[in-house]
């Protein structure tokens, strides 16, 4: 075979080879050129975008940031309207990455994302309408609450298209990788079949295909095993795999790009850290803190050594937590990190919320703890997030708001009060008060006095207690209440007796009277009694009455009659005489008001008072006299004589019971005559109470009217359980004194029984000396009265 031949067969061969190789090999680069293109046009791109996601995420939520702590309403309405071209950039690249997308997985993530991405996007706007409306501390405790929660959420979505578009990388990559080996492979395998001695050619397509594809190999290899993008791959030709260079060089830049881009915002954050007014920080296994921590977290704790220490000996251990709290709350940590995302929400109770710290400057801080889980792609938690809030200020705000609210709420009680009736409600309180304060100065040494002394203590304050829930006034109610469990715990057992507690108790009812009275005189301008005032120092008269005494006396100046002078003077002398007294019903009239709410409190109906006053005015002397005692009276008719609406139904009765109050001036006395339509005097419960207490023995031979005027003993009392209203043995003997003091005398009449077998109707009846009451109507008047 000559040369030619050779050369002709070289060149067939060649031909052939070449057509053979070349169209294969036309066939492979195609195939290749096609992938290099998907992959560098299509999922390279796509997920470097799915990279920039995450930093538009960030561009959101940092300038979300910003408007929440923006300084004015301005600047947070500037910067919330330049975060809907932030929100539309990070909907088009999510709507980008489902036009992308090549898998269902994909898909199906992408759709979550923008679903999140809604939530999220909500969230923003409802913390705007909260900054905008000037609600600053809704906005950020929405922004803590809700936005950074979906923030996280819409991070992990987005993190998990991220792993999708790089497994589908890896993918494509890895294709076109072995496509690439199976063409050089099959490539050699065709050219040392068809020719062994085609060096030269073979030499030739190893410069031109397999070298420059082996070096793109090495170069991709190189890339993903060191992460450094600045390496790049020589381009010889501008032919198919010139091409497929170039794209892989576009693409390699474009990762480099990201990244820088990514290194960026990652600074971003950590400036962020830097500056944030809020302690924010990540617990590792073991509850240890991660170096990454706000630096406004080392100014609450007052330390800069945090990582790598636990949460324990930089924060909890220093907080008022209780060594058992403090044990759940460290358990609850290691039970959570390492751990499926759910043992997040088993034991987040045993997390602490707001705690009272002490640190290195020994000044008390009222921290607030919020606890977020940052969980991995596989659900479990890898790290918990803590949240460090300084509320101090806050909280001391909040109490003084509380404070004010005391105060409001005791400002309306004291308008619901005539000034006249406040102020007589104050002077009576105050002298109960001080007389409790003697009591107890003179049993402070002297132990035999107790027992005596503690029924008259009981006495006074259960009557400054009654007086205070009639007119209103519940926060000093409250605090009689508590001295006066005090009172009658001594009744029953006086070796806890305790002087100086006792005392504390007394100055705390004093205390609030007097905050009542400031307010009274301070705060509302109300200072003293009133146009009444006292009735030895001022007198009311109405305008007409002195205008009526006016003419009477002038008629009689100049009457030359000498029957009608003396009855013109008497009048005068009359009219004199009823200046500085009130009607029976102006007395009551507080008490009687009061019955409806205590009514209700009992499950009664209000019942109807009947008030006669026979024509008789009472001197002012008495009339506290008479409200303090018909305090405890008519809270007695209606604590335990009138029935309930069931009961009086199925007795017959009207549901509203009915109580009467009768005045008459005879005999050289005053009477008042109290009765209702109840159930009367259980006589039997009364006397087997009095044998229990020690009061009669029990073979004595009681009348019934013996066995009734027995409730004026000190403490008794026939009610079996312990209410605000009744049950404490005082009532009835707190009556008799009040009555007695002023020379009077109370007594129970009984009537015939024609109630509830085993039950007696009574009536009250209180004798007052004459002194204390003046006819309404004038001799003369009366006369004529009559004769009409």
């Amino acid at each position: 075979m000559t040369v030619r031949l050779r050369i002709i067969l070289l060149i067939t061969l060649t031909f052939l080879a070449l057509c053979a190789i070349g169209g294969f090999a036309l066939y492979q680069s195609s195939q290749g050129a096609q992938q290099v293109k998907a992959v560098t046009e299509g999922v390279v791109p796509s997920t470097i975008q799915s990279v920039e996601m995450m930093g538009q995420l960030k561009d959101v939520h940092i300038a979300t940031m910003a408007m929440v702590s923006a300084p004015d309403g301005e600047s947070a309405k500037a910067t919330y309207e330049a975060l809907s071209s932030r929100k539309s950039e990070l909907k088009d690249a999510l709507a980008s990455q489902m036009r992308q997308a090549d898998s269902d997985a994909q898909r199906g993530l992408i759709k979550e994302a923008e679903m999140s991405l809604e939530n999220y996007f909500q969230a923003i706007d409802d913390t705007a309408q909260f900054k905008l409306a000037g609600q600053q501390e809704a906005a950020e405790a929405t922004m803590a609450a809700t936005v950074d929660q979906y923030l996280r959420e819409q991070g992990q979505m987005i993190e998990a298209v991220q792993v999708e578009k790089r497994r589908g990388k890896d993918q494509a990559i890895a294709s076109l990788n072995a496509n690439l080996t199976q063409t050089t492979t099959m490539l050699t395998a065709i050219t040392v079949i068809a020719v062994l001695g085609m060096a030269g050619i073979g030499f030739m397509l190893y410069r031109q295909i397999v070298r420059p594809i082996g070096e793109m190999e090495r170069k991709m290899t190189e890339i993903a095993t060191s992460q450094d993008f600045s390496h790049r791959v020589p381009v010889a030709r501008m032919d198919e795999i010139g091409r497929s260079l170039t794209a892989f060089n576009l693409m390699v830049e474009k990762i480099q790009e990201s990244t820088e881009l990514v290194r960026q915002k990652t600074a971003d954050i950590q400036v962020m850290l830097h500056t944030i007014p809020q302690g924010i920080l990540t617990l590792q296994a073991g509850g240890v803190v991660h170096p990454e921590y706000s630096d406004h977290l080392a100014s609450i704790v007052e330390t800069r050594e945090l990582a790598g220490r636990s949460v324990g000996e930089v924060l909890l251990n220093h907080t008022d937590l209780g060594a058992d709290a403090l044990a759940q709350a460290t358990a609850a940590i290691d039970a959570c990190i390492g751990e499926d995302a759910m043992n997040f929400d088993f034991n987040a109770h045993l997390l602490p919320g707001e705690v009272s710290a002490r640190f290195a400057d020994g000044k008390a801080k009222v921290l607030d703890l919020t606890w977020s889980p940052i969980a991995s792609a596989d659900g479990s938690i890898e790290r918990l997030m803590l949240c460090v809030r300084d509320v101090t200020e806050l909280r001391e705000l909040a109490r003084a708001a509380q404070a004010q609210k005391q105060e409001l709420a005791m400002i309306g009680e004291v308008l619901a009060v005539q000034q006249e009736k406040f102020h007589d409600f104050v002077d009576s309180a105050a002298s109960f008060v001080l007389h409790n304060q003697r009591l107890l100065d003179e049993t402070a040494n002297d132990a035999a006095a107790r027992a005596a002394a503690v029924a008259e203590l009981f006495r006074n304050m259960h009557t400054i207690k009654g007086n205070a829930r009639t007119y209103g006034l519940l926060q000093l109610a409250d605090m009689a209440h508590a001295a006066e469990q005090r009172y009658d715990a001594l009744r029953q057992d006086l070796s806890g007796w305790d002087n100086a507690a006792l005392l504390a108790e007394l100055q705390a009812v004093r205390a609030s009277l007097d905050s009542y009275a400031h307010i009274n005189d301070t705060k509302l301008g109300r200072k003293g009694p009133g146009r009444r005032g006292s009735v030895e120092k001022y007198l009311m008269v109405p305008r007409e009455r002195i205008d009526e005494l006016l003419q009477a006396t002038n008629s009689a100046i100049h009457s030359s009659d000498a029957h009608a002078t003396h009855a013109m003077l008497e009048q005068v002398q009359h009219a004199l005489q009823l200046l500085g007294t009130h009607t029976l019903r102006d007395v009551l009239e507080t008490v009687v008001a009061s019955l409806p709410d205590l009514a209700q409190e009992l499950g009664r109906q209000a019942p109807k008072v009947v008030i006669t006053d026979g024509g008789v005015a009472l001197r002012t002397q008495v009339t506290d006299v008479l409200r303090n005692s018909f305090m405890h009276l008519l809270r007695n008719a209606l604590g335990h004589g009138i029935e309930t609406p069931q009961e009086r139904a199925a007795q017959g009765k009207a549901q509203q019971g009915r109580i009467e109050i009768a005045l008459r001036q005879a005999d050289g006395r005053i009477t008042l005559r109290l009765s209702d339509d109840g159930r009367g005097l259980n006589l039997d419960r009364i006397r087997a109470k009095a044998i229990a207490s020690g009061l009669v023995q029990e073979d004595s031979a009681l009348a019934p009217a013996e066995t009734a005027q027995l409730i004026f003993a000190p403490g008794f009392s026939t009610v079996s359980e312990v209410t605000a209203i009744s049950g404490r043995g005082v009532g009835m003997d707190a009556v008799k004194s009040f009555i007695e003091s002023v020379g009077g005398s109370i007594a129970l009449e009984l009537q015939p029984t024609t109630g509830q077998a085993g039950h007696a109707p009574f009536h009250t009846v209180i004798h007052l000396p004459a002194q204390y009451g003046v006819a309404r109507r004038a001799p003369a008047e009366h006369a004529e009265k009559e004769a009409q």
